[in-house]
C-alpha cells in the first residue's frame, strides 16, 4: 500500500511541476516499462530458473541465487 500511494503521490507532483502532455505520457511508458521489467522477470525465475524456490522479490532471489552458486 506504501509503495501504491508513493507512486502516485511523485506521479502526481511530477504532472504539477510539468504539466505537459509529453511529462504524462513519459511517466506512463516508464511506469509500464518497469511493471512489464518486473513481471518478465518473474515469469524467467520461476519457468526457467528454479520453479521449487519460493521468493519474496528480485533482492531474495538474488540473495538464493548468489548462496546456490558458493555451494557448488
Amino acid at each position: 500500500l506504501l509503495f501504491l500511494v508513493l507512486g502516485i503521490l511523485s506521479s502526481f507532483l511530477l504532472i504539477l511541476d510539468r504539466p505537459t502532455i509529453t511529462t504524462f505520457l513519459l511517466l506512463l511508458i516508464a511506469v509500464w516499462s518497469f511493471a512489464r521489467f518486473y513481471y518478465f522477470m518473474f515469469y524467467v525465475i520461476t519457468n526457467y530458473i528454479d520453479s521449487d524456490y519460493k521468493y519474496s522479490g528480485i533482492i531474495s532471489f538474488v540473495k538464493y541465487w548468489l548462496s546456490k552458486r558458493k555451494q557448488n
